[in-house]
């Protein structure tokens, strides 16, 4: 299983779809928040998942970032993640953001194991219930 100060990094590059002017959260052609939350939770999943037996995953269940810096379209930001907190199968991670200038994004996230098949037949069951 994965140990508590694991670290992983991913790299992107702000594409016009990642744009607030663009998502849907804002008016500016800059990195959207929704966006950047995204990446960081991508980044604790990545660093999760080979550690992950069969028929487990991770879901996100609480973000909480801070969206101090706004990135223009074409720059590359990085995700780093760090492991602080195994609670069961609640994992917690201290996580920021870097564009190539500055720190755009500081804040933790919390995932939980879940079992694939346990979580798809609740999705199901809950689909035939609003058929009625």
């Amino acid at each position: 299983m994965i140990e508590i100060g694991s670290r992983h990094e991913m790299t992107w590059v702000v594409a016009k779809e990642n744009l607030a002017s663009s998502f849907g959260s804002g008016l500016a052609d800059v990195l959207a928040t929704p966006v950047l939350v995204g990446f960081c939770e991508e980044c604790c999943r990545m660093m999760v998942d080979p550690h992950l037996t069969e028929g487990e995953q991770t879901v996100g269940t609480e973000v909480c970032i801070h969206h101090i810096a706004a990135t223009p379209r074409g720059m590359k930001v990085t995700a780093r993640a760090v492991l602080t907190k195994i609670d069961g199968r609640s994992l917690h991670f201290d996580v920021e953001a870097h564009d190539e200038i500055e720190k755009v994004a500081e804040g933790t996230h919390t995932r939980f194991i879940i079992n694939s098949d346990r979580f798809s037949n609740r999705l199901k069951s809950k689909k035939e219930k609003l058929r009625g």
